[in-house]
């Protein structure tokens, strides 16, 4: 990030680590899909995937196990569609034998998902869904912000696969990856969205790669995370991931902590233990007098759940063994 910077308008050299760029994601999403890589924070892109694919009377079905799930919803709503969630408790598999009802019952013309729901440590299993979208021509929109470089993501079967640049790929926040199929978008063209910065459809339709200026710092400092994740091999990464993530729920298990939701289901991305009524408590003395930081949960479960993060660079045995030995401290000290 400390190179000189280069104007991305009118400098060839950009242009060219742009394509390149494009073709190191194209690798980690493991499709031909067309990629775009939009200015602005994670939720930047599932706003434009909405934006960009629903309008008023259009009927979207929500599938959602966590908080990001059900607000798909929000944004569903916000441009006139009309959703219809289809959900289960946070604890819970997708509920897909409801969903297969819904679609029988109504006419539906795309859906959304999240693969990994960091809220509760969730890794969603989207193959029976995407299955039954499939059967249906139903289109997808799948947000994978925080498994996309740290679990494999079926992207070659959903129709805009969102990412974001400062989860496993450890780069800074600021980018939003997105990967378009070409009925994804066959429907945005037909469907000439009205919003403006959340429009997908000028990047299809750009002479040049990209159709604003776009933040050159960011994107090379993107550029050299992808390197480096490529240079170690997806195969490699993702072994990296589980085994750090067996580790952290290892440790816990001999703290006498239960996974949420429970192995089976847990993300090799992030941990969250079940701690009902202590997260909050427990997080501040972690940061206060181990310098180490944890998240709590959201929502109703923000003081019952403690989350440990380890992807990308966090994927590593000896930060988590540091963090466990800290929340060890942090439990046995107070009896």
């Amino acid at each position: 990030m400390s190179e000189e910077l280069v104007n991305p308008d009118v400098d060839p050299a950009f242009a060219e680590r742009y394509d390149a760029l494009l073709e190191k994601l194209a690798s980690v999403y493991g499709t031909d899909d067309e990629l775009v890589v939009m200015g602005g924070e994670g939720i930047l892109g599932l706003e434009a995937a909405i934006a960009s694919t629903v309008g008023p009377g259009d009927h979207v079905v929500c599938l959602s196990n966590g908080p990001y799930g059900d607000g798909f919803a929000d944004f569903v709503e916000s441009y006139g569609g009309e959703a219809t969630v289809v959900s289960a408790d946070y604890d819970d598999p997708l509920p897909v034998d409801e969903l297969e009802r819904t679609l029988a019952d109504h006419d539906i013309d795309l859906a959304t998902m999240v693969h990994c729901e960091t809220p509760t440590g969730t890794l969603n299993d989207l193959g029976p869904a995407l299955d039954l979208f499939d059967d249906h021509d139903v289109l997808t929109v799948v947000d994978a912000v925080s498994s996309l470089g740290g679990a494999p993501v079926p992207a070659d079967r959903i129709d805009i696969t969102l990412g974001a640049s400062q989860k496993c790929f450890s780069a800074p926040p600021g980018l939003a990856v997105c990967a378009v199929s070409d009925a994804a978008w066959e429907r945005i063209e037909a469907r000439d969205p009205d919003s403006l910065y959340t429009n997908l459809l000028p990047w299809h339709e750009a002479e040049q790669p990209y159709p604003y200026t776009h933040l050159t710092t960011l994107v090379v400092a993107l550029d050299r995370a992808l390197d480096l994740l490529l240079e170690e091999g997806l195969d490699a990464v993702y072994e990296r991931h589980r085994e750090t993530a067996a580790l952290c729920r290892e440790r816990g298990l001999e703290l006498g902590l239960e996974p949420y939701p429970g192995p089976a289901r847990s993300s090799p991305t992030v941990t969250a233990f079940s701690v009902p009524g202590r997260a909050t408590e427990l997080q501040e003395r972690l940061r206060t007098e181990h310098d180490v930081t944890l998240s709590t949960g959201f929502g109703d479960l923000a003081d019952d759940v403690l989350r440990v993060g380890h992807m990308g660079y966090n994927a590593d045995p000896q930060k988590v063994e540091r963090a466990m030995d800290a929340l060890a401290d942090a439990l046995y000290r107070r009896g």
